[in-house]
């Protein structure tokens, strides 16, 4: 089978990723993931791609299939992984189009399959940074390098969806330490760090959440018009980040389930 070392799950409307892709069909203990794996090459590294809401948007974050998707991605070879995502912003600093590389994150999910672990095998996994610091700096210069609106540091608020929030919701969400909001971290995240692979996420702010100092209410048409405006800048940012990570993994990832027995 054709392996590859990193990994993208794409975001809303992010489906053409990879030039020149070969596509593969992974079975996994979970079903079957969003869609085939495209396996190609960006500067020498082996690179796969899963659109995680299916190729034509058919699973709503609620039902996306996360367990398979990361399985699949892990089967394949995959050690680190990229998570990028629209998302809003529960900050006024933050404006829209905005990237921001997330180092923390709040679950506010409610009804997701998030473990590898049910049992008769559990496993506490250490989860006080989610996200990847070597990836996280990888992302973070690639963005000032190329003088991309961005910030290094926020906290990702994951709600259930497929709604969007309340507005006492959204003003909740700032108060306890959001930055930007979205749908789909959880359990994306979570199960890469049970499966001990590296994982970031970029965050592409599309709008002000509703909470926001009275702003008017969003439509998913306006997220996904400004996510498709964007679209090519995303695509350039991990270009630049993923010939840069290193060969060698230097951090905790790969061991985290040593002593979580």
């Amino acid at each position: 089978m054709t392996t590859a070392e990193i990994g993208v799950f794409g975001g809303s409307g992010f489906y053409a990723f990879l030039d020149d892709p070969e596509e593969i069909v992974v079975d996994t203990p979970y079903g079957k993931p969003a869609a085939a794996v495209t396996v190609g090459s960006i500067a020498e590294r082996r690179v796969a791609f899963i659109p995680r809401h299916g190729k034509d948007h058919e699973f709503p974050p609620h039902r996306v299939p996360y367990r398979a998707n990361v399985w699949a991605m892990k089967e394949l070879g995959v050690t680190r992984l990229f998570g990028p995502s629209a998302a809003g912003s529960l900050r006024r600093d933050i404006p829209p189009r905005t990237f921001v590389v997330c180092d923390q994150a709040i679950d506010f999910t409610k009804s997701r399959e998030n473990t590898y672990f049910d049992g008769p095998i559990t496993t506490h996994v250490s989860f006080a940074d989610p996200y990847c610091p070597v990836l996280r700096r990888t992302l973070a210069d690639a963005a000032r390098d190329r003088s991309i609106q961005h910030r290094d540091g926020g906290t990702m608020v994951v709600i259930e969806g497929p709604r969007f929030s309340t507005r006492a919701e959204s003003k909740m969400f700032a108060q306890v330490g959001g930055d930007v909001i979205g749908m789909t971290q959880f359990p994306e995240v979570t199960l890469a760090r049970e499966a001990e692979l590296c994982f970031a996420n970029v965050a592409l702010v599309t709008d002000y959440d509703v909470g926001v100092d009275d702003i008017a209410p969003v439509s998913h048409h306006e997220v996904l018009k400004v996510f498709g405006e964007n679209i090519e800048a995303l695509r350039d940012l991990l270009f630049a980040a993923i010939p840069e990570v290193p060969a060698e993994r230097g951090c905790a990832c790969g061991r985290s389930l040593a002593g979580s027995s």
